[in-house]
């Protein structure tokens, strides 16, 4: 990353009230040039692949109200994310409102540019099939990556309907069909509950490393991180949260929910556990602000961007972030 003084911040929320002015995601500037930038925080308001619950396409706009309430001091971490990442905010994907296959060709062009600045991306979905755009995207510009994948389910189906490949339960399966990820080097984590008969066992089967739910929560977070570590390694990894793996009853909000999950404590215990990694990209998606009236779900999943960007901005003090590293050989 650039040296240069240019830096840029939050607003501070002790100069003006929170309540003032365009709610940018933590009311940083709203800047389209990726120069002297190291994370560029986005929207992709689609959710046209769905299967149950609609709403998703509200997820951006949604995070980024409940993101005014955020600080910029990690206490558990030890770090100031403004002190140490120049963050913006990039805006909005373009997308086509029922035309899934064209949505995605947008978001992988919206991306690309981000990438060949060597800028992270922090995406807010959206569906979890906008992850299929950002690893083209990634794979178009630099090639292959290890993945985090942090879900109540594998997203590994093969089809929907009869015939249909691409939505956001088939994410992770045509990833690998498409070459477009390296499965032994990642980690897929916090799967649980009820499943298609034909969706057991295909993860592995696909070369992913998996840490079911009833495992993960038998591990101490210092363990779980360390295991993570242990398959990633030193390899550019993007890391892909779905809002669902924390229960229900603390982020209803979303299209799927899956009861028996981490609280929101719990959560960010092992998120924080994964620090100082090579990432590359990140994304939260599936947060649907129009089936939560409490407001709770768009609040956790803006704090969960909080802790995101505390990860990379120990990357970024450990000289990680933006390194200039050759991806996975293409395929």
């Amino acid at each position: 990353m650039s040296s240069d003084p240019v830096h840029y911040k939050p607003d501070d929320s002790m100069k003006s009230p929170r309540f003032v002015g365009v709610r940018s995601f933590l009311k940083l500037p709203m800047v389209t040039d990726l120069e002297h930038v190291d994370v560029a925080v986005l929207g992709v308001p689609t959710d046209w692949a769905v299967g149950y619950r609609p709403g998703a396409r509200f997820g951006p706009e949604g995070v980024r109200n409940a993101s005014i309430l955020l600080r910029t001091y990690n206490p558990a971490l030890k770090v100031d994310i403004a002190e140490n990442l120049s963050m913006v905010d990039y805006g909005d994907s373009p997308v086509w409102p029922g035309y899934h296959l064209e949505t995605l060709e947008k978001i992988q062009k919206y991306l690309e540019p981000v990438y060949q600045a060597d800028v992270v991306p922090l995406i807010i979905g959206g569906d979890h099939s906008l992850t299929m755009a950002e690893l083209r995207a990634i794979h178009a510009v630099k090639g292959k990556v290890a993945v985090i994948h942090i879900d109540a389910h594998g997203d590994v189906l093969d089809d929907y309907y009869g015939g249909i490949k691409h939505f956001h339960g088939t994410v992770f399966r045509r990833a690998v069909e498409e070459g477009l990820v390296i499965p032994e080097k990642s980690v897929q984590a916090g799967m649980r509950g009820s499943i298609h008969p034909c969706d057991v066992g295909q993860a592995e089967e696909l070369g992913f490393n998996v840490i079911p739910w009833d495992e993960m929560s038998e591990m101490t977070p210092q363990e779980f991180g360390e295991r993570v570590r242990s398959i990633v390694g030193d390899t550019p990894v993007a890391l892909s949260f779905d809002i669902d793996f924390i229960d229900p009853a603390f982020a209803p909000g979303t299209g799927t929910p899956e009861p028996g999950g981490p609280t929101t404590f719990e959560a960010y215990k092992y998120l924080r556990a994964i620090g100082g990694l090579n990432f590359c990209s990140m994304d939260l998606v599936e947060v649907a602000p129009n089936i939560d009236p409490t407001g709770v779900t768009a609040i956790t999943a803006a704090n969960t961007c909080f802790e995101l960007l505390s990860l990379l901005a120990l990357s970024k003090r450990e000289g990680l972030l933006g390194k200039k590293t050759t991806l996975g050989e293409e395929s």
